[in-house]
């Protein structure tokens, strides 16, 4: 019976990782607030391992989703397709060295500083960023960037910086970079699948270090059969919630504005306040 719950609560996490990592709500927030929960009773280092493995499954989703549109050489391209994909890639890779570099330099520092507080930082993140989204709605301003060709390098480099913004717990790697591209002047469907391809070499690149340093230290072979079987169903769920909500975003947003997912961060900084509240109080 112990093993059955344990499947349900990888299962659950799949799923939240699935929603939260592409929708600009804070796949952060939301894990560690299940975690609370329904706590999976694992080690320390495989917990770690396991969020890890989740965050892979959302990211293969977007290959398999855009397989197409990201392949330079898909059958049917012409060589202006081909140019275009090619400088797609060089504009991800771009807007990729920020967040890289000041991530290698003080993740691990930030991570250490903000732990004894991480709950009441993620909650004002939330809070702050909800405040954004709804800001950046009203402005109405018209959107200059329709598609990846009208997007400068320059305007890729300075969604990049807005996405070291996402290294602060809460912030939402996707939210700070739908933020950032919507004010920059992309359209809400080009924000968002830009934010998409961005996660390919920052979640992939992080995700591979911190594996490598888990095979370095030998932790991540003592893992159990059980254990692999875990990492496995996290890892399929996330990708198959993955694929289904990166479609409804995109089908969401060519209707609809960010707007409610701005209230919808308001309110959840308000539920963590008052469980954290409770916690002191208790």
């Amino acid at each position: 019976m112990a093993a059955f719950f344990e499947i349900v609560k990888s299962i659950l996490m799949g799923i939240v990782q699935g929603i939260t990592e592409w929708l600009p709500v804070s796949s952060t927030a939301h894990l560690s607030l299940l975690d609370e929960l329904v706590k999976m009773d694992v080690s320390e280092g495989f917990f770690r391992i396991f969020e890890v493995v989740i965050q892979v499954g959302s990211i293969l989703a977007v290959l398999v989703l855009y397989f197409n549109k990201l392949n330079p050489w898909a059958h049917g391209n012409t060589d202006e397709d081909k140019k275009n994909t090619l400088l797609l890639w060089v504009k991800v890779a771009v807007a990729s060295i920020p967040a890289a570099i000041v991530g290698l330099l003080i993740d691990d520092w930030l991570d250490s500083a903000l732990a004894t507080s991480a709950m009441w930082i993620i909650a004002a993140t939330l809070f702050i960023y909800g405040v954004l989204f709804l800001w950046m709605e009203n402005r109405k301003k018209e959107s200059k960037i329709q598609n990846f060709e009208d997007m400068s390098f320059k305007t890729a480099l300075l969604i990049g910086v807005f996405q070291m913004l996402a290294l602060i717990p809460g912030t939402s790697r996707s939210g700070s970079t739908i933020l950032g591209a919507t004010v920059l002047g992309t359209s809400r469907v080009v924000a968002a699948e830009f934010s998409f391809f961005m996660a390919i070499p920052v979640m992939f690149g992080a995700s591979g270090l911190k594996l490598f340093k888990a095979g370095l230290d030998g932790s991540l072979f003592t893992f159990t059969g059980f254990e692999w079987l875990l990492l496995v169903i996290g890892l399929v769920v996330s990708f198959l919630v993955s694929l289904v909500v990166i479609r409804w975003l995109i089908a969401f947003v060519k209707k609809h504005s960010f707007k409610p997912f701005g209230w919808y961060r308001m309110a959840l900084a308000v539920v963590i306040v008052a469980v954290e509240t409770a916690k002191l109080v208790g």
